[in-house]
């Protein structure tokens, strides 16, 4: 032995300082020291990444922690899912109720707000488990929310991305209050199918995401603003292009080999450039209607903010731009197109006549917003990398050859 009876000591230092999961795990592989190192890496690491949450945790942290196994199968055993709360440098008093009445729960105290994107990528470096899920804190989560996500992660390896099915917590909890005179805050409630009264789909995510011909993302169960209800239409897990960073699970391994989530998208569209990037390094993304779980939705910035409207068109274009291919007279989208340049310029008239609609609206802050990101945009390019060279190595699943604002002037829905 090269290393003596040292050697899974040396192992696990070596996993401490250098935590590239991809090479540590082929390195580990077959040798005495793998049994060590998986006893100390949590099977599952739920990280809720918090920013002036306080109300959002007082009522959705107990169902949470009820909900949640301490364990789930394993070839070591044990108590193998945490929770932890990763802060982004908050105002309010999160980290004190934290304190307070979840003592045992970890915090990972950031000393900026780095939005979505530099908290996440912050706080899963001082993470360590098999599989991330990355969790909004205005989610409500019900029983036997994390099994069917898990146990279809660990059946299927070609998988490196999955979510559950996302409900509106806001109908969830009208059909509760209709039916019992009270809010469900455990979760527990089933709507009474009887009197047609059905949960919606939550519009982040809803039950799987894709994109259309010219890059506008939608879902199953979500297109454009129209929200359906969920009446088992799409009960069967299927492979998708995105799933909601609201409810995201990701492999810890995936995660590192892509180096997170983009910081440059701050917030908004970041899921989707990094479910993009993981298709294109040959990992697979679905959607696992099996598991559900109840979305507030707009908790950090609502729907209607000029500001999140920025980010969505802004993101948008960055995430086409570092994607696509650069090589000329590439297909994409059900279409032959001269060159990358070429369909951002198409996609860039098309989000012009959307902020001309926006200003005879009267939507003056709408209107300025996608100039404004438009112009950021042609900035930020400039320092933007693409993620791959021209030669494609894997295909990506998901892309409609149909246009979403041509769907909808004339009437129809895309069908998936």
């Amino acid at each position: 032995m090269i290393f003596g009876s040292n050697y899974s000591k040396f192992i696990y230092i070596f996993r401490q300082r250098y935590k590239y999961l991809s090479f540590y795990e082929h390195f580990c592989t077959n040798h005495r020291a793998k049994s060590y190192i998986c006893t100390i890496m949590d099977k599952v690491a739920i990280v809720i990444l918090n920013w002036n949450g306080e109300k959002f945790l007082r009522k959705y942290m107990p169902a949470l922690v009820a909900n949640t196994p301490a364990s789930l199968p394993s070839e070591n055993g044990g108590s193998n899912v945490s929770v932890i709360v990763a802060d982004n440098c908050s105002s309010d008093k999160s980290l004190a109720f934290l304190k307070e009445n979840y003592p045992n729960i970890r915090t990972i105290v950031l000393d900026s707000n780095y939005g979505f994107t530099g908290g996440y990528n912050r706080a899963l470096k001082e993470v360590e488990a098999e599989y991330f899920i990355l969790l909004n804190s205005d989610i409500l989560v019900p029983q036997n929310w994390l099994e069917p996500l898990i146990s279809f992660m660990d059946s299927n390896p070609q998988v490196g991305i999955c979510q559950p099915k996302m409900l509106s917590e806001g109908w969830h909890q009208q059909l509760s209050i209709e039916a019992t005179g009270k809010e469900d805050l455990m979760g527990v409630f089933k709507a009474d199918l009887s009197g047609r009264k059905y949960e919606t789909f939550e519009y982040a995510g809803a039950c799987g995401g894709y994109i259309d011909m010219l890059g506008f993302p939608f879902c199953r169960g979500r297109v454009l603003s129209t929200v359906e209800e969920d009446m088992g239409q799409y009960n069967t897990a299927v492979q998708c292009f995105w799933a909601s960073g609201a409810c995201m699970v990701v492999r810890s391994s995936v995660w590192h080999e892509l180096g997170g989530l983009d910081e440059g998208f701050f917030a908004h569209m970041e899921e989707i450039d990094f479910c993009w990037r993981a298709q294109l390094a040959g990992h697979q993304v679905w959607a696992v209607p099996q598991s559900h779980v109840f979305h507030v939705g707009g908790g950090t910035l609502p729907n209607n903010s000029p500001k999140k409207l920025f980010f969505n068109y802004r993101n948008n274009l960055l995430m086409l731009y570092k994607n696509l291919p650069t090589s000329e007279g590439w297909n994409a989208f059900g279409r032959k197109w001269g060159n990358r340049n070429l369909f951002i310029f198409t996609r860039m008239c098309v989000d012009g006549l959307t902020a001309i609609a926006y200003l005879f609206q009267g939507k003056w802050s709408f209107f300025s917003s996608v100039i404004k990101a438009h112009k950021a945009f042609r900035t930020m390019k400039k320092e933007t990398a693409v993620t791959l060279p021209d030669n494609r190595r894997f295909p990506v699943f998901g892309i409609s050859t149909k246009s979403l604002i041509l769907e909808k002037l004339l009437g129809r829905n895309i069908e998936i």
